[in-house]
């Protein structure tokens, strides 16, 4: 009797394990980036977007009949604690992941994933390297690459600003680095030189030391590789000791925490970034939905729906979810998306549009 009371526990322990437990067939994937921190913001986009479109795709049926369960992990924008999230995403058994966002982050978890067949695709990473260095077939982007970035203002820089002194700074960020370096040589190349080029040390409160030099360097335009916390108080500090120079920037700062560290000092700021993506039609639908629900709707949450809608369907072109079958369809195939029809091409890169020129005005970004 008392055999018989223990089996019945033990199928009753299993049965309701099995109903509480996630089911056999859900398919892992995980959104990765800066949850929280100085970089929240940016995270915030990225989730908002994964987790709409993991609801989207499991609500149409799932992958291949089988529904999606999102994972989130928050890598501080940083390559050592990125290597320990993907180790943890090896653990939930993730196929694929939507990130990560800073290019240290983006880097690191890339030669985790590669060893251990996961496919990454970033929704942000712009660093050549990401993709000309990539450790393996499976990994992607989904965003244009800072060398067609700093050739765009490197030109600029030469010809609408012929006559002005150029300041090149930047935050010794993988980043900010790289973009300040790709506009040097290409404004070098069309024969300009910059009066100053300088790396600042990012997360300071006091710029008033590095504006000072601006100003005594006579400069008319200031570039700067790096993000909107440093650029905002920077433009903030230009604007307090009178330097009139025009702030021109990289994509980071296509972002409403830009205005709210610089306020109206940062007027006439110009941004290189690609097209909106909330301007684009096939978006229309989903930034209302993100919107209504009070969540951003901004460019990575829209890039990271792309990313994960781009994997889903070429997991249901290859029928199955294996790094070689997926990273074989990405590679071939032509995916219709919420920023529209894209497609990777051999070396991972996507076919995104390129940067055009925005300029802040008043809290709003304008096209220019």
């Amino acid at each position: 009797m008392m055999k018989n009371r223990q089996l019945a526990a033990s199928i009753t322990v299993l049965v309701f394990g099995l109903l509480s437990g996630p089911a056999l067939a859900d398919i892992p994937i995980a959104v990765a980036g800066p949850m929280k921190g100085q970089f929240a913001a940016f995270g915030a986009q990225m989730l908002a977007g994964a987790e709409q479109a993991v609801a989207d795709i499991n609500a149409a049926g799932g992958v291949n009949g089988e529904p999606l369960v999102l994972e989130v992990a928050d890598d501080a924008c940083d390559g050592e604690t990125a290597t320990a999230v993907a180790n943890q995403m090896i653990g939930k058994g993730v196929r694929f992941v939507a990130g990560h966002f800073c290019f240290g982050g983006s880097i690191a978890a890339s030669e985790v994933y590669s060893g251990a067949g996961i496919v990454q695709i970033s929704p942000a990473s712009t660093l050549p390297a990401f993709t000309d260095q990539r450790p393996g077939g499976g990994i992607f982007r989904l965003a244009p690459r800072d060398d067609r970035q700093g050739r765009l203002a490197g030109r600029l820089l030469a010809e609408d600003f012929g006559d002005a002194r150029v300041a090149i700074l930047h935050d010794k960020t993988a980043y900010g680095k790289s973009l300040a370096d790709a506009v040097k040589a290409e404004m070098n190349s069309q024969g300009k030189p910059e009066s100053m080029f300088y790396g600042f040390d990012s997360g300071g409160q006091d710029y008033s030391a590095l504006v000072s030099r601006l100003g005594l360097e006579d400069v008319g335009v200031v570039y700067l590789g790096g993000y909107y916390p440093e650029a905002g108080l920077i433009r903030l500090e230009m604007n307090r000791q009178g330097l009139d120079a025009v702030m021109v920037s990289g994509d980071a700062l296509m972002t409403e925490e830009f205005w709210s560290v610089a306020g109206p000092a940062g007027n006439g700021t110009l941004v290189s970034y690609p097209q909106e993506p909330r301007d684009i039609s096939a978006a229309g639908d989903l930034v209302s939905v993100l919107e209504d629900a009070g969540k951003p709707a901004e460019r990575y949450a829209l890039t990271t729906y792309a990313a994960i809608q781009a994997w889903a369907q070429a997991a249901e072109a290859a029928g199955g979810t294996t790094e070689e079958e997926v990273a074989a369809a990405l590679r071939e195939g032509l995916f219709q998306t919420v920023i529209g029809a894209i497609s990777f091409d051999e070396n991972g890169d996507s076919d995104v549009p390129d940067f055009v020129w925005h300029e802040w005005r008043d809290g709003e970004i304008l096209r220019k």
